[in-house]
């Protein structure tokens, strides 16, 4: 792993990073048989930006759907958050997270955008790239682009977002009337495949399954430090 992908000392090296991880994303698919899923997910303090950074990757066995114990890490992050920087903030506690894990999963949800990000690598894309390992992103709001084209409110209804004439993600109607996610590649996933296994677990809910878990271990992991 790229220690200058992972912590690079200044903002200009860290735009640097950004490009060189972006090109070296994979936006085919390159997937083994999926058995284990995680979910990664962070939380932290309201309005604390230099407060530690509570990650979880929370993990399930496929098909079955049978949760498993998350791995949780707490870390300090190493500057304060500068929009479109995130995954340099996150990434060491959910790195820690993850090689606390018994068991490595196939196939990684990640809360928060992959390719839908003004350098093409938002936290899904920085990642599965530092890890290797086939990932999504999945996002609650838009950090660049715009939504094309008509989105119904049918469950399953999708509409392309966009970014200087390249379809970044898909925002994609999980839940009858529900807010839509934005669902893109993270590494080694095509966009129509990720689409496909976001449908496959948000289970009537607006977001998948693995990324739920995550969310609640990490903030269950902020509770428990918070109370020490």
């Amino acid at each position: 792993m790229r220690e200058d992908w992972l912590n690079p000392p200044t903002l200009r090296e860290a735009t640097v990073a950004q490009r060189e991880i972006a090109e070296a994303c994979e936006t085919r698919d390159r997937i083994g048989p999926v058995r284990l899923i995680a979910g990664a997910d962070t939380s932290m303090k309201w309005r604390d930006s230099r407060g530690p950074i509570h990650a979880a990757v929370a993990l399930q066995r496929w098909p079955e759907r049978a949760p498993l114990p998350a791995a949780t890490a707490t870390r300090i992050p190493p500057f304060a958050y500068v929009p479109g920087y995130l995954g340099f903030r996150e990434a060491p506690a959910l790195l820690a997270a993850w090689e606390s894990l018994p068991e490595k999963p196939d196939l990684l949800f990640v809360d928060g955008h992959g390719r839908a990000h003004p350098r093409r690598c938002g936290i899904a894309t920085h990642l599965g790239v530092l890890l290797d390992v086939p990932a999504i992103g999945v996002a609650k709001s838009i950090l660049c682009g715009r939504v094309e084209g008509d989105l119904g409110e049918e469950p399953g209804s999708a509409a392309p977002l966009v970014d200087r004439g390249e379809v970044v993600a898909m925002a994609i109607r999980t839940r009858a009337r529900a807010l839509p996610v934005y669902v893109g590649i993270g590494h080694r996933v095509s966009l129509e495949t990720a689409v496909e296994w976001v449908l496959a677990l948000s289970e009537g809910r607006r977001l998948p399954l693995p990324t739920r878990l995550a969310h609640d271990a990490a903030n269950a992991a902020r509770r428990e430090y918070a109370s020490i």
